[in-house]
Formats: structure tokens, C-alpha cells, sequence
């Protein structure tokens, strides 16, 4: 998410502070996202998500099947 995070911003040429201004989140938090910061608030990370169309949800893991 770091990484995905870092490249949109980079694509519409947005600065973090620019980025955490349209999102409404702190500098710190933008900082911590890209640094890829392990407990983040899902409601922050979800505000800049949704800058670039996404939002964070559920999705299925993959599991390895059982040995019988």
C-alpha cells in the first residue's frame, strides 16, 4: 500500500503536504503511510485512498490446501 500510495501521488504530481491537505489527514500520517507503517487508522488510510479512486476492504486469502 506504501508504494501504491507513493506512486499515485507521484502520477498527479501532489507533494505530501499537498496530498494530506486534500485529504485531510497530517503530514505525519502521509509520511508514515508511504514509509509503510504497520498500524495506521483505517479511516485516514481509506481518506487518501479514496483521492485515487480506491478504498481498503476485505479480501479472501489464499490458503494453502490441508495435508490429508
Amino acid at each position: 500500500m506504501a508504494e501504491f500510495v507513493k506512486q499515485r501521488r507521484r502520477l498527479l504530481q501532489l507533494s505530501q503536504p499537498d496530498l494530506a491537505a486534500k485529504a485531510g489527514v497530517g503530514l505525519r500520517f502521509v509520511r508514515e503511510l508511504e514509509q509503510g507503517k504497520a498500524t495506521l487508522r483505517l479511516d485516514k488510510v481509506n481518506a487518501v485512498l479514496q483521492l485515487f479512486g480506491h478504498e481498503v476492504g476485505p479480501v479472501p486469502v489464499s490458503r494453502s490446501p490441508e495435508p490429508e
